[in-house]
């Protein structure tokens, strides 16, 4: 959809909510409505602020008496602010605030399901305000895990999934300065398999690759003393993760996925059985994957990643002893 034609729907929507037939609570959940239907569009920028501008007229005609409609707009314009680009935590203090705000309303007078939602957005948000210094990442992890009781595996698998998802990258955000970062690898990859019991290739595929590359990242860079079992544990999980992630359906996802393959090839001797005997078949595999996610970065535009990878590609060259080569096309 064009910005003009957006445009001209927002203000359709907006005096649509304003005819006089309607009641103040008809217009607030009509713009409500309005609001998420343009969040679930492709989530650009324009859409973005298109569905805030929705969100704060419904808040506006709200009845001061509706508490229940108040708290379920603000804890959605709270998921508008989450998903806005851009630098610094602006919309992200404003998220949590309105998280906050929302929180007690729907606990008392909402569904188990809505406050779990809000929980589990709350505490992506303090994970990512956490990764800025401006959160304690505990308290993210209590948010999720707040979700988490009625977000279960039998009744929601892909939220439940999900959280799993969340939690155990909240692990592994943490720095790896104390005794318990062993356990917190641990507790992580653990969350990862946990999550991938609730979920199938067949019918839950994003989540499933998601869910395959994030448990390799997870055990090929956890300390362990068994790095070639956890190395190999991880080439599966990629594999997995490639039966959904290919070139021509998610290009950068493969590519990213590939990447973190080649990564683990570099560190795994050829023969398991006598490591001393190298790993240089395994570095020309790492080789072929770095070239390919080059150049699927180059041609979707993400220079920065491509950049990384070429140093790692001129890397590679020197210790195979092979000239640099560019990739035509």
């Amino acid at each position: 959809m064009t910005p003009s034609r957006l445009a001209i729907e927002v203000e359709t929507a907006l005096a649509a909510a304003d005819i006089d037939t309607a009641s103040p609570v008809e217009r607030a959940q009509m713009l409500m409505e309005i609001a998420v239907g343009l969040q679930q569009r492709p989530k650009t920028p324009v859409h973005l602020t298109a569905a805030l501008e929705l969100y704060d007229k419904a808040l506006a005609v709200c009845p001061a008496e509706e508490t229940l409609l108040h708290a379920r707009i603000l804890a959605r314009k709270g998921t508008v602010l989450q998903a806005l680009p851009g630098p610094g935590t602006d919309s992200l203090k404003l998220a949590i605030a309105a998280f906050e705000a929302a929180a007690a309303v729907i606990a008392a007078a909402g569904q188990p399901a809505e406050l779990a939602e809000l929980e589990m957005n709350r505490g992506l948000v303090l994970q990512a305000l956490a990764g800025a210094g401006q959160a304690r990442i505990g308290d993210a992890i209590a948010a999720h895990q707040r979700a988490l009781k009625v977000f279960d595996r039998r009744r929601y698998p892909v939220e439940f999934a999900i959280l799993q998802n969340n939690l155990a990258t909240a692990f592994l955000s943490i720095p790896a300065s104390d005794e318990k970062a062993q356990l917190r690898e641990a507790l992580a990859v653990r969350a990862f398999e946990e999550a991938l019991q609730a979920v199938n290739l067949v019918d839950h595929p994003a989540e499933y690759a998601m869910l395959q590359n994030n448990l390799g990242n997870a055990l090929q860079y956890a300390a362990t003393s068994h790095g070639i079992a956890n190395n190999l544990r991880a080439l599966e999980a990629y594999d997995e993760a490639l039966k959904v992630r290919t070139p021509e359906t998610a290009p950068l996802e493969y590519a990213n996925t590939i990447a973190n393959k080649a990564n683990c090839l570099c560190n795994l001797p050829d023969d398991a059985a006598d490591p001393e005997a190298g790993n240089r078949a395994n570095l020309a595999r790492a080789r072929d994957c770095y070239e390919t996610a080059r150049f699927i970065f180059e041609a979707h535009g993400d220079l920065e990643k491509a950049g990384i990878v070429a140093g790692v590609l001129a890397e590679l060259d020197a210790a195979l002893g092979a000239p640099a080569r560019g990739r035509e096309g």
